[in-house]
């Protein structure tokens, strides 16, 4: 199978070193379940829409993600089955070094250039099975969607959207396991946001 991943609240923890660079930084204490909306700045009503999006772009701040945990290990036995595995992320020409180097190529070391895409438009790529935690990636694509579960999509219905919702990469494996064997796919998959 062609399993398409993304990166970002993926396969790590982005929003998490996200908001602990603002806290520190502007003396919050803005948590995870308090970013609701996609737009990050719509958490921080208080600052500019630069004080939130520059994080990312500053030196060094890849280097502070963690990987989300199991993936790693997943991923890594998908390709151990045989699957190609494609990295589809929608990262800026600013990062795009310090984000592979710092983050991707260290947690994921087994991951080349040659299974990167960087794309805006997910539903363009072909493959098997894409996952992501941004609905607007899943919808309109031609592959099987899973949804990994982020605070900003937790209302979202994603069973009545067609895509499984998981909240872990063991769900995942579970998923990828039963695609692979040809055993039906149950879309109503109970996860702590229940939908």
């Amino acid at each position: 199978m062609v399993i398409l991943i993304d990166m970002d609240d993926t396969i790590e923890l982005l929003m998490e070193a996200w908001l602990r660079v603002i806290n520190e930084r502007y003396g919050y204490s803005t948590r995870m379940e308090e970013v609701t909306e996609w737009d990050v700045a719509a958490a921080f009503p208080d600052l500019t829409w630069e004080q939130v999006y520059c994080v990312p772009d500053e030196p060094g701040f890849w280097g502070t993600v963690s990987p989300m945990e199991g993936a790693p290990e997943a991923i890594r036995r998908f390709m151990d089955a045989g699957h190609e595995v494609y990295i589809v992320t929608a990262t800026t020409y600013k990062t795009i070094t310090e984000k592979m180097d710092d983050l991707l190529f260290r947690w994921f070391p087994y991951i080349s250039w040659d299974q990167v895409i960087i794309t805006n438009h997910k539903q363009l790529i072909r493959g098997d099975v894409l996952i992501d935690d941004g609905v607007h990636n899943l919808e309109g694509g031609d592959y099987v969607k899973i949804l990994m579960t982020a605070h900003h999509n937790r209302d979202y219905d994603a069973k009545a959207n067609g895509m499984i919702r998981v909240s872990t990469w063991d769900e995942i494996e579970d998923i990828i396991r039963d695609l692979s064997s040809g055993k039906e796919i149950q879309y109503d998959r109970k996860t702590r946001f229940g939908r």
